[in-house]
């Protein structure tokens, strides 16, 4: 890929830390020998001693915790893996119609919190109606958290006065989300050299963690969300395989 389609697409060079999280995340137990490690990266085009330092970098970090010769992800990096697996788990069910609708209430919130809310409205695929106000379809079973409903007023509604198609347009730039979707299916499935593909498969999980989920009433024609969650699944269950060997 030349550098700007690649910029585009986020897709980010694979670097010594990004192939051993390569392994790592997509591991469970998130655990492997050193040597496994070192094996692994030299089958991408990273060097030995480039996989032995950053080990030992990510060790210092936090990244990772050591025992004997088995590396395995530290607790922060767990729950990273835990936020990737669900969102990349999340299932829709039937849509009766309905949305979620959430005002955020939290006057005098610090920065830090506002930010947090936001966060987690948007891993939660809600889309901002304006400053303050989030909804999207009631497709996902979506309840709030302890933490996040202290900031929250939740409603149920049916829209009134706008088509369901339009609120979800207002909500979701679903024309770029296709449009990035498709582009990187594309770049997985035309290259053939296995670093590229891992970064191109990197690119893939942030996007797929921003798809809205839409209920099939709701997505616009042709939508690749679903081929693009049948793509990056085929690729992880190869690379798992070849990480096995």
């Amino acid at each position: 890929m030349t550098e700007p389609t690649a910029t585009r697409l986020g897709v980010r060079p694979l670097t010594a830390r990004s192939a051993i999280l390569s392994v790592l995340l997509g591991a469970h137990p998130p655990e492997a020998a050193g040597s496994s490690i070192v094996r692994w990266g030299r089958g991408v085009g990273v060097s030995e001693q480039a996989v032995r330092v950053a080990l030992t970098r990510m060790v210092a970090t936090g990244d990772l915790e050591r025992e004997d010769s088995v590396y395995r992800l530290s607790e922060r990096l767990l729950a990273r893996q835990r936020r990737q697996d669900r969102a990349l788990e999340l299932r829709p069910v039937a849509w009766d119609g309905t949305w979620h609708m959430a005002v955020v209430t939290a006057v005098g919130a610090d920065a830090a919190r506002r930010a947090d809310v936001r966060q987690r409205m948007l891993a939660d695929r809600f889309g901002e109606l304006r400053e303050g106000v989030w909804a999207r379809p009631a497709n996902l079973g979506w309840q709030p958290g302890p933490d996040l409903s202290s900031s929250l007023e939740v409603f149920t509604a049916t829209p009134d006065g706008l088509s369901a198609g339009g609120l979800s347009a207002s909500l979701f730039d679903l024309d770029s989300w296709a449009g990035t979707a498709r582009d990187l299916s594309t770049a997985l499935e035309a290259s053939d050299d296995l670093a590229e593909r891992i970064a191109v498969a990197a690119a893939i999980v942030r996007h797929l963690v921003t798809d809205p989920l839409l209920p099939p009433e709701l997505q616009p024609s042709d939508w690749p969300g679903p081929e693009l969650h049948a793509t990056y699944a085929q690729f992880r269950a190869e690379l798992i395989a070849l990480a096995a060997q």
